[in-house]
């Protein structure tokens, strides 16, 4: 019963992950490219109202991935499941640090779009601004991929 409830919750967590790894998966390959083709103002109201609507929408599957993945190494070590607790152990460890590198810098340059945004004031370093949260776009994709291949990992280990 707690292998199938682990790979339950598992499957859970790589479906509200996977909700974030495809934003991020987006940005990278195809929101970056547009954004070198608007000026600062566009880029700026764009992503800043990108942002304002992430912000609201996007935790539910972010603090949802991360709660099932811890759940899915619990039940890993509860029925003994090694091999599928590391995994999930893996994951946990790739969303924890997917989540620092989105507070410490993608949230604050998502602040102050949606600020300027919805002020219509557009900041002089807008250019900036978009530069360092696109800075950290192939680590929040690596991170993403490990945790998905650890959470799929944990589904075929249990």
């Amino acid at each position: 019963m707690l292998t199938t409830t682990g790979q339950i919750i598992a499957i859970a967590a790589v479906l509200a992950n996977g909700a974030v790894y495809g934003t991020d998966i987006c940005a990278t390959a195809i929101t970056r490219s547009v954004n070198k083709h608007l000026d600062d103002a566009q880029v700026t109201i764009a992503a800043g109202w990108g942002h304002y609507y992430g912000d609201k929408r996007m935790p539910i599957f972010g603090a949802g991935g991360v709660i099932t993945a811890v759940l899915t190494t619990v039940l890993a070590l509860v029925s003994g499941q090694t091999g599928a607790a590391i995994a999930a152990g893996i994951a946990v460890v790739a969303l924890l640090s997917w989540l620092g590198f989105y507070v410490r810098i993608a949230k604050p340059v998502n602040t102050a779009q949606t600020a300027a945004a919805k002020s219509g004031i557009i900041p002089a370093n807008a250019r900036a601004l978009q530069d360092k949260w696109d800075s950290i776009l192939p680590y929040r994709v690596a991170l993403q991929a490990i945790a998905m291949t650890g959470l799929a990992s944990a589904i075929a280990l249990f």
